[in-house]
């Protein structure tokens, strides 16, 4: 059915079968769907809590005028499928916002799944003819109608994390979203920002503008849109770019873009740009501690970070802490393979694992040459191998599976491991995560409580950085940014042990902490240097 900013795939959220064709077709096999809901009841929310436990933040979010995805937790006696969010205890739920889906869901009487009609995380489909050819092994039938789709916009989405409506995903009703700059530009300023889950964002004096979500970077529909954006965000307010910022990344496609635009570009390291990002929402701020955990991103060593402590302000980060580094085998092949993060491991750690679904030998041989194997500090890919060793999620279809089942498992509070914390020869302090494996390998303690145990652990050991560091260097205000504190649990857990220990801590408000956020952080951290 198209919508304002594309179409959605529409099927009974009901229907198991409907559900399966859907999964199958596109195909979708495990990543949560979201569920439109027909108005009920005096504030319309009452087909939606039948379904999940709603707090007073996540409705007012569903009633704003945005009308964004909101993750909520599903009811055990809802009528939903449990093939809307496999293995979950979230699903993604909105209310209608348009009129033809006012009439639809009225017309139906009962919540629908409406899924972006898209293509491997292309960006969603806009034009008739297009999405009949790229979808019509999906869809047994076309909605379509005469209003033109001048650009895509994908459904915004939230989540509440300690008492706050968080972005995850900037789009349709909610961006282009425009900011003030704690800072002037001498002239205006394309941010390209990075690969995955990508913006961009057009700043020129005090202004930012951040465009909606474009996907990620890979197939040429998502290029040629990406540069659709970014000539529409340049005519729309009459602001031509003299200048560009761009991950350090060589290979990103975005980096690409910016080397062949002919004008000067500023590269930023993709960890910075998360610290920027969140020092941007609080100017009054001069002195940060941020801790930018993630996937991987490319460090100013040339190694893959992801677990890093940046200590200062934009244009002036110090990297002062992070995790033990480790080989992934595979090198990017880990991303949708937690199991080779679990091997990294437990071979770094001198241990074995017999819980690998194929048998590693060459892989090992590999990993010990350091063929195709690259050191990284990720804590997304610390999640990743917890989901492993667990034995929640072997293979992941889609990025962020095996976190996001972790954390669905977790059962109850865990006293933590203590991780040993020591600086490097470099001076940077290191947690050392390999006392976390015993416990994780051990089939004796329930999947759960493994979870709840690296959960509270992991927050502990971000404590313990703040804490030797404000002893070190001084006092700083605490910061979490990047993709892993998309987590509720962690994030709400390092938030209060943090806060309890008399710092003050921040998480992003208007901007995702994800790589939806690079683009800004891109302005702040490139517009301070001039």
């Amino acid at each position: 059915m198209r919508g304002i900013g594309g179409y959605h795939l529409l099927c009974d959220a009901r229907s198991d079968p409907a559900i399966a064709r859907l999964r199958a077709a596109k195909p979708r096999p495990h990543k949560p769907l979201a569920v439109m809901f027909p108005l009920r009841g005096p504030d319309g929310l009452d087909g939606v809590r039948a379904a999940a436990r709603l707090t007073g933040e996540q409705e007012r979010l569903l009633t704003d005028p945005m009308r964004p995805i909101v993750l909520v937790e599903k009811r055990a006696d809802g009528k939903l499928s449990p093939q809307v969010a496999p293995g979950l205890g979230e699903i993604g739920v909105f209310l209608p916002y348009s009129p033809l889906h006012h009439l639809l869901l009225q017309d139906f009487g009962a919540p629908l799944v409406a899924t972006s009609a898209n293509v491997g995380g292309e960006p969603v489909l806009t034009e008739n003819g297009e999405v009949e050819a790229r979808l019509s092994h999906v869809a047994e039938v076309f909605l379509h109608h005469n209003r033109p789709i001048q650009r895509p916009a994908d459904d915004p989405v939230y989540r509440v994390i300690a008492g706050r409506a968080r972005p995850l995903r900037l789009g349709r009703g909610g961006a282009p979203l425009e900011l003030e700059l704690p800072f002037a530009l001498a002239q205006p300023l394309l941010a390209v920002g990075g690969h995955m889950k990508s913006t961009v964002a057009l700043a020129w004096d005090r202004r930012v503008v951040i465009s909606p979500h474009i996907g990620d970077l890979d197939s040429p529909r998502s290029l040629a849109v990406f540069e659709q954006v970014i000539g529409d965000l340049q005519d729309l307010y009459g602001v031509r770019a003299q200048a560009l910022a761009c991950d350090a990344h060589p290979g990103y496609a975005s980096s690409r873009y910016a080397r062949r635009s002919g004008l000067p570009v500023t590269p930023v390291f993709h960890h910075h740009a998360h610290a920027s990002a969140l020092a941007g929402e609080h100017p009054r701020i001069r002195r940060w501690l941020v801790f930018t955990w993630d996937g991987v991103g490319y460090g100013e060593d040339g190694t893959l970070w992801g677990g890093e402590a940046l200590l200062g302000r934009p244009g002036a980060w110090r990297h002062t802490a992070s995790m033990r580094p480790f080989f992934l085998p595979g090198g990017e092949k880990a991303g949708r393979a937690p199991w080779r993060s679990a091997l990294a491991l437990v071979w770094e750690a001198g241990l074995e694992w017999s819980g690998c679904p194929q048998d590693p030998a060459l892989l090992r041989t590999a990993w010990k040459r350091r063929l195709n194997a690259p050191q990284t500090t990720a804590v997304g890919r610390l999640f990743d191998a917890a989901a492993a060793l667990t034995g929640l999620n072997l293979e992941s279809s889609f990025e962020g599976q095996g976190p996001m089942l972790l954390e669905a498992a977790l059962e109850g509070a865990a006293e933590p491991v203590s991780l040993p914390l020591a600086p490097d020869a470099h001076g940077i302090l290191r947690s050392d995560w390999a006392l976390l494996l015993p416990m994780l390998m051990d089939e004796g303690i329930s999947a759960g409580r493994r979870a709840a145990i690296f959960h509270e652990s992991l927050a502990r050991a971000l404590l313990d950085q703040a804490r030797a560091l404000r002893t070190a260097r001084g006092g700083f205000t605490v910061g979490l940014s990047g993709g892993v504190f998309q987590n509720r649990v962690l994030a709400e857990r390092a938030l209060a042990l943090l806060r309890s220990a008399g710092f003050e801590a921040h998480l992003g408000e208007r901007i995702p902490c994800n790589d939806a956020g690079i683009s800004y952080g891109q302005v702040c951290e490139a517009g301070v240097r001039g």
